[in-house]
């Protein structure tokens, strides 16, 4: 199978790639490098099977020369991380639907299999715990911009739906729950890399509000491995919505501890407001937690790493991240 990634070279995107190519698959990626990083996909630039792209989706003719090519479409390409989404909305918005918008254009052309990337944004105020793929929505009032980028992932699902049923376009929406795992950077808000980093650096672990907002964190293998089974059974899977995620449940607060004790830092733990955090028009939710028994019941799915091992698994590729920074910076001063 060809498949194009969108967001290929970002943190989800180039783990996908790899397992694509480990199994068998050419890849096409296209990734306009705004948060993604060519490192993450270096590793591949002279596969056989491989080819990548530096250009918007916005770049009709591109875009249309890879969909193309493509027997199927993973789109991952978005708006990341929470500073970005309060204080660039116009930007988050328009990335996430005029690029969706576009995505689903090129798939209806050449009739690719299209697999489009959500959010547990979408959830927002809901109290329904664990949430399920046909729930209620409850998002905040559109004078926050902290809702709008779970209203565009949200519309970017009406669009998938709507290619489906209207012209039988076999689109599946996934719907991710705080992947995480090596490779992933801190610069946009992540939780695990900020706070392991600042551990291993002995740095104030900074916790956002009181931490006693909770989340469930998947391993990104284990994300992946759902993605290329989804991917493979559109027979099954058209036109449906999945959850993306771990059920094991902890506190923001209880995880700093964590990341402290698992990687024998004496860091203080700092709580900071939420006011000073972010900009104006923030709003967390305190609860987010799947229902993943769909996915399991259409694919067999479900994770098999656990928290302790998504903390090792990021502080090993953190702490040598750092070792790496030390070697080229006594290379540099010799």
């Amino acid at each position: 199978m060809h498949v194009l990634v969108t967001g290929g070279a970002g943190f989800i995107g180039s783990h996908l790639v790899r397992a694509l190519l480990e199994r068998g698959d050419t890849v096409s990626v296209l990734d306009n490098l705004s948060t993604g990083s060519f490192e993450n996909i270096r590793p591949f630039e002279k596969h056989p099977r491989f080819a990548f792209a530096i250009d918007d989706l916005s770049n009709a003719l591109v875009l249309d020369r890879l969909a193309s090519q493509a027997d199927a479409i993973v789109h991952l390409a978005a708006a990341v991380g929470v500073q970005l989404v309060v204080e660039r909305p116009t930007e988050t918005i328009e990335t996430n639907v005029l690029g969706t918008h576009a995505v689903l254009r090129a798939a209806r052309r050449y009739r690719c299999r299209t697999l489009i990337a959500s959010t547990s944004e979408v959830y927002g105020k809901g109290v329904h715990i664990p949430f399920r793929e046909d729930d209620d929505l409850l998002l905040g009032p559109s004078s926050h911009s902290r809702w709008c980028y779970a209203a565009s992932k949200l519309l970017d699902e009406f669009l998938g739906l709507a290619a489906y049923r209207e012209y039988d376009l076999p689109v599946t929406i996934a719907r991710f729950f705080n992947t995480v795992g090596p490779g992933q950077t801190g610069r946009y808000g992540m939780v695990i890399p900020r706070f392991v980093r600042q551990a291993l650096l002995e740095e104030p672990i900074t916790v956002y509000g009181d931490g006693n907002q909770t989340r469930c964190f998947c391993h990104v293998a284990d994300t992946v491995r759902a993605l290329t089974a989804l991917l493979d059974r559109p027979e099954l899977t058209a036109g449906e919505i999945y959850n993306i995620g771990s059920s094991q449940e902890v506190s923001i607060r209880e995880l700093a501890g964590l990341v402290r004790e698992r990687s024998g830092s004496n860091s203080p733990i700092h709580f900071i407001p939420y006011s000073q955090a972010y900009a104006p028009g923030f709003e967390d939710m305190r609860r987010r937690v799947p229902d993943t028994a769909k996915l399991q019941r259409a694919i067999g799915w479900q994770p098999t790493r656990d928290l302790h091992q998504i903390l090792d698994d990021v502080i090993a590729y953190e702490r040598q991240r750092l070792a790496d920074d030390v070697r080229r910076r006594e290379g540099v001063a010799e």
